[in-house]
Order: C-alpha cells, then structure tokens, then sequence
C-alpha cells in the first residue's frame, strides 16, 4: 500500500433532495428524520458512509485492498476468519501468547484489504471477544449528521396500486392503498474530518485513497437511485487542507466561513440554485487552504 497521507483535511458536503426521502426513521414510520426542536432535517453519519461504501464497491470491483467489510449479507465473523487464516490462528483467545505482535499484524492485514476499514474504523466482533486490541480500530475519516439548511415539512403522498397481494383480497378489491414520505425539497450540510495523524498511525490511509473517497462523496447518489429516495445529488464538496498533520487552525473557526443564504426569504426553496453559498477564502489562517469541488 502507498504512505499514509500526512495532511489533516476538514471539509463541507452539501447535497440536496427533491421530492423524496433522503433517511427513513423506522421509530416514525419511515418518515424523514427530523430535529423534534427546530424542524430541521437530518441524515445520518451510517446512511452516508452506506452511500460511499456502496460507490467504492461499484467502481473497484475486484482491484486488491478496495474490498468493503460492513456489506449486506456477508456476516462480520466471515470476513475477520479471513485474517485467522491467513495466520493460522485456531485458538483466537490463546493466540495472544504465543504471538504477541499478532494484534498489529491482524490490523494490518484488515486494513490493508479493506477499504472502509481503512477509512472509518470498524469494531471486529471475532477479535474483541478474544481480547485482543486489534478488534476496535479507528478510522482517521469521520463525519457528522447532516442537516438541512431550512425546517423542512415533510408530506405524506397517498398512492395506489392495481395490483392484489392474495386471491382472497382479488376478490374484493381491485386496488390497494399506501403511502410514501417525501421532502419537496431540502438542501442539506454535513462536516467531516480526516486525521492524518490516525492515517499514519493506525490505517494507513492513502493519497490515492483520499482521491477516491473525495470522489466518492462527490458521486455517491449516483448509484444509489431509487422512486423512494427522489432526486438526490452532492451539490458542492468543500474541503480545507492544512500544512501540518495535527492541523493549523481549529475545524469549527474554517467551517464558519462558509455562509448559506436564500435569496429569496420569503418563498419556499425547490432548487439549489435559491441558495447563495460563499465561502470566506481571504485571510486563511497561515498554512490552510480551500478547495472547492462540484
């Protein structure tokens, strides 16, 4: 695998929603998840990293050490057998004895073939159980909750089907009513942080894999079309990059330069284009810089 990358990074993702529903909550039927004080829409941090897991799965199918570990239908304890094997582990609660180096060299290998490993951490049930340290690992990428813009009202569309479930409903019935929840329209922001001081220490997380996870942010909707989820796309990416790997200047003092403003107040927002978005860009605080990508 390549260095570890050895610049801290904040960044911005902004992405948007049209008539859809961006995170379900199953405590509320299914509805939009929504900040029960203020109105505002949220998604969750697993949601999106869902997206970017699904992304690097499609587009590195199959290229060594792009491998996804936390995937639907493949149970955990599977895939950490994997390191046991290689090993020649029998006994994972005696290993530790006869091999105290093993909890790096097991960490290793997870992150060397595991793309989010690599870039989130994960929590290996097969390794915790055999008390060993390598069964927990951070992740030097984390993100927050997004959060839309604006309160958002969800609404609740009536729909019909013609077609029957049973013989017996066929019988009765010629049609079957449901529901969907939808945003007409919400735009949202979520932040996030990369510690190259975790990269180098503990993942090893790459340049060219900070490249495809940039890109993944920037694509991750694409693949992940559905009538439930609407139209959905990431609007801007905005990242900061520091001189230093602990970083040159606080992460909340660079996302306060950028500003979200309706241009027209009064009126609903249904595009992202009744959103002025700035970023305050002079005076950088010594060694940082900002990038814009879309």
């Amino acid at each position: 695998m390549s260095d570890a990358i050895k610049n801290r990074y904040d960044f911005v993702i902004l992405f948007d929603v049209e008539n859809g529903n961006p995170n379900g909550d199953p405590d509320a039927g299914n509805m939009p998840r929504v900040d029960q004080e203020t109105g505002h829409g949220l998604v969750t941090d697993v949601c999106l990293k869902r997206k970017i897991r699904n992304y690097v799965e499609a587009v590195e199918e199959g290229v060594p050490g792009y491998r996804i570990y936390i995937k639907d239908d493949v149970p955990l304890t599977q895939r950490d057998q994997e390191a046991c094997a290689h090993f020649g582990i029998e006994d994972i609660k005696k290993i530790k004895k006869d091999n105290p180096d093993i909890d790096k060299k097991i960490r290793d290998f997870m992150c060397e073939n595991f793309f989010d490993i690599r870039t989130f951490g994960a929590v290996m049930t097969t390794f915790v159980q055999g008390a060993l340290n390598c069964g927990q690992v951070r992740g030097p990428v984390q993100l927050g909750f997004a959060r839309s813009i604006e309160p958002i009202v969800p609404q609740e569309i009536t729909i019909t089907r013609t077609a029957i479930t049973t013989v017996k409903d066929s019988q009765g019935k010629r049609t079957t009513m449901g529901h969907k929840f939808i945003v007409p329209y919400a735009l949202y922001k979520v932040e996030g942080y990369v510690s190259a001081n975790l990269a180098r220490k503990v993942t090893g997380f790459s340049e060219a894999d900070l490249e495809l996870l940039w890109k993944a942010i920037l694509q991750m909707f694409e693949l992940d079309r559905s009538a439930a989820r609407g139209n959905m796309a990431t609007r801007e990416l905005i990242v900061f990059r520091h001189e230093s790997e602990l970083g040159n200047a606080p992460a909340y003092q660079l996302f306060d330069r950028i500003c979200i403003n309706k241009k027209t107040p009064e009126v609903p927002a249904r595009s992202y284009h009744d959103y002025d978005v700035h970023v305050d860009t002079e005076n950088l605080p010594e060694g940082v810089t900002c990038t814009r990508m879309n």
